[in-house]
């Protein structure tokens, strides 16, 4: 009741589905180094909380109106 080379087809499926995203995941994040990543994110956290602040701000005169 053995299968066979089951185990060996599935490594193979799932070795070729991986390979298949990395294609598709691509360029952006693969080609920066970890401290890139690190500076781009918290980048974007300063506009959002900006963006935030901005909000409250805007709010709050409407309030005081």
């Amino acid at each position: 009741m053995t299968r066979g080379n089951q185990r060996e087809l599935a490594r193979a499926k799932n070795q070729k589905k991986q390979q298949e995203l990395m294609k598709k995941k691509g360029g952006a994040d693969g080609e920066m180094t970890l401290e890139q990543r690190r500076h781009r994110d918290a980048e974007l956290m300063r506009l959002k909380q900006k963006k935030k602040e901005e909000e409250a701000a805007a709010k709050q005169a409407q309030a005081a109106k």
